[in-house]
């Protein structure tokens, strides 16, 4: 490879996918030219065109769903039926968009006091989005049919290992009638992208990652005054609480620990448990864990694969090491096995305390922090106690004391009781605090990267 390439690397086998080579900057500007010339015709498009070009684009991902699920799992190990999950999901986004669409950014008359006054949804512009691996699909569609439903143009720099997912993608946008390079993927270094950032044709920016990702992005869009949405990382808490369902916790729990290998920002990753169900729940937990078949993503009765990469393997493995030196106890997993590929057992945590990785940090893979509260109001003092703020979860068999306790107490963007979910396309998706702000999905998420421009007529 020269220094301007790069290979993507299945996490199953070890071995090369495909080679890429990174644009040159002539290049990369050719891409932003030609999203905003396209953009400049796009614009002018009713809303229902638009809906009509969208639910096309979610029909066209249903006809290549085969093709494209399995190309995300080789790319990043994803458990096949996972990825298959993933690209229904995505033409749901699509389905969505088209039929709430217009009516959401639809033109709006307001009364004023002296004539007549209009809010009209005018797209921005060219609105470049960063996105991270673990949703090769959604994380990408997520941000992408909002915006063109809005009418603005759109560019992706994707990871660097589903670099192929972001170019499938925009082959399926174009392939359903997306007009050439109003969707542009960019092949990019960060270094690039920063002038991407910069770039006199782009208006927003949305990135998903990790909070010192979106710290950097965030400070080199306000550099040039840009819009931004940030979608970062979370160590979501799931609190078990005195009245809850113990069976349907464990399994609810586990599985959200676990889901996409661990690798999902809403995944939950800290249980605090109180006193009551705490010694039930950790035993359940752990022989739930030790009972979990890791092996090939495209097995069906595998139910953990590899994490996407050696380094994030090596990463979460030293963060459970430095967990254990400052007091956490290992009672299942915390070694990386001797075998092909990136795999990293079902490890859980007690003894969790602050300080530790456990507690602190964000744990991007299949390990569990167990923490045990006295009581209910202890639970939510502990589930509060981190500065991220993305989702969570309440288990308790009085849910509307838990709704109660979700609208008024918990410091985070979603809330999920007695379940676990990942994205619902009518429901505003995002955090707070250093999981960031802004808001995709639902209503929200289609007036993000608007100009809500107010109209007075005398």
């Amino acid at each position: 490879m020269s220094e301007r390439s790069f290979e993507t690397i299945n996490p199953l086998t070890e071995e090369p996918i495909e080679t890429y080579t990174y644009m040159t900057d002539a290049q990369a500007n050719d891409v932003i030219e030609a999203c905003h010339s396209a953009f400049l015709d796009w614009r002018m498009q009713s809303l229902e065109e638009r809906a009509r070009v969208i639910g096309r684009i979610g029909d066209e991902l249903r006809a290549s769903k085969d093709e494209f699920a399995q190309l995300m799992t080789d790319e990043v190990g994803k458990l096949l039926r996972d990825s298959l999950q993933e690209v229904d999901l995505v033409a749901s986004i699509c389905d969505y968009t088209a039929k709430q669409g217009p009516e959401a950014l639809a033109d709006q008359k307001r009364r004023v006091q002296n004539g007549e006054g209009y809010v009209t949804h005018a797209p921005l512009g060219v609105i470049y989005g960063i996105q991270p691996w673990n949703f090769p699909a959604y994380q990408a569609v997520r941000y992408s049919i909002a915006s063109l439903m809005a009418g603005n143009g759109v560019l992706l720099k994707h990871a660097e290992s589903c670099t192929g997912s972001g170019l499938f993608l925009r082959d399926v946008y174009e392939r359903a009638g997306l007009p050439k390079g109003l969707f542009g993927v960019l092949v990019i270094d960060h270094d690039q992208s920063d002038r991407v950032i910069e770039h006199k044709r782009v208006r927003g920016v949305t990135l998903t990652g990790s909070d010192k990702a979106g710290r950097a992005v965030g400070a080199k869009a306000a550099s040039v005054v840009k819009k931004t949405v940030l979608e970062l990382g979370s160590n979501d808490a799931y609190m078990v609480l005195d009245d809850a369902d113990i069976y349907l916790a464990i399994k609810t729990c586990v599985q959200g620990r676990i889901y996409n290998n661990g690798q999902t920002c809403v995944n939950a990753k800290r249980f605090i448990v109180t006193d009551a169900n705490y010694d039930a729940f950790v035993k359940g937990y752990v022989e739930q864990f030790e009972a979990l078949k890791m092996g090939d993503p495209t097995a069906e009765d595998t139910q953990l694969g590899p994490l996407v990469s050696k380094r994030q393997r090596d990463s979460l493995h030293d963060q459970v090491e430095k967990s254990v030196a400052k007091g956490a106890r290992v009672l299942t997993g915390g070694e990386i096995p001797d075998r092909k590929g990136w795999f990293y057992p079902a490890t859980v945590l007690v003894d969790v305390e602050p300080g530790q990785p456990a507690y602190d940090d964000e744990l991007f893979g299949p390990a569990a922090s167990i923490i045990r509260a006295k009581d209910d109001e202890d639970a939510m003092r502990i589930a509060n106690d981190s500065r991220y703020g993305l989702g969570g979860g309440i288990f308790s068999r009085d849910t509307e004391r838990a709704k109660e306790l979700a609208a008024r107490h918990f410091d985070t963007g979603m809330v999920f009781i007695n379940n676990f979910n990942v994205a619902s396309p009518d429901m505003p998706f995002g955090g707070v605090k250093d999981s960031g702000y802004g808001r995709e999905h639902g209503d929200e998420g289609f007036k993000e990267f608007v100009n809500a421009k107010a109209i007075l007529v005398a």
